[in-house]
């Protein structure tokens, strides 16, 4: 398994990214893994349509959520998740952001050690590997 994180798909959507190039590289590799083993959480999500739709439309936005839909299995988040999220967030004194601890607390939940981003800040955590 592996998570799938917010930069990723804005790299791949964004042709203007920074990181679009490298994310069209990764994109053949990624979409080969079965859906339900490309993990995405609600944050994730939320992040992923709130830029596109700033950065090209929100009619773009609406194509990505159904992307994403079609191709990566969503993890819902509840309370306790947020708690020990939070645990998280103050171990790395917000250096991550809140979405980023609770990615970090998916993946210890369902032991997936993998996620592709290109947020060097997950290098911070162990246990982790980045795929980028």
């Amino acid at each position: 398994m592996i998570f799938i994180d917010s930069g990723f798909l804005i790299a791949i959507f964004v042709d203007k990214d920074q990181w679009h190039k490298k994310g069209i590289r990764l994109i053949d590799k990624i979409d080969k893994i079965p859906k339900e083993d490309k993990i995405i959480s609600n944050l994730v999500i939320e992040e992923i349509i709130t830029l596109i739709g700033s950065k090209i439309g929100a009619k773009a936005s609406i194509e990505v959520y159904g992307y994403i839909h079609d191709n990566y299995t969503v993890f819902n988040e509840d309370k306790s998740l947020y708690d020990k999220s939070m645990s998280s967030f103050l171990k790395y004194n917000a250096t991550l952001s809140l979405t980023d601890c609770v990615s970090i607390e998916i993946m210890k939940e369902l032991e997936i050690n993998k996620i592709v981003s290109f947020d060097s800040d997950f290098d911070k955590v162990d246990g982790i590997v980045r795929v980028h």
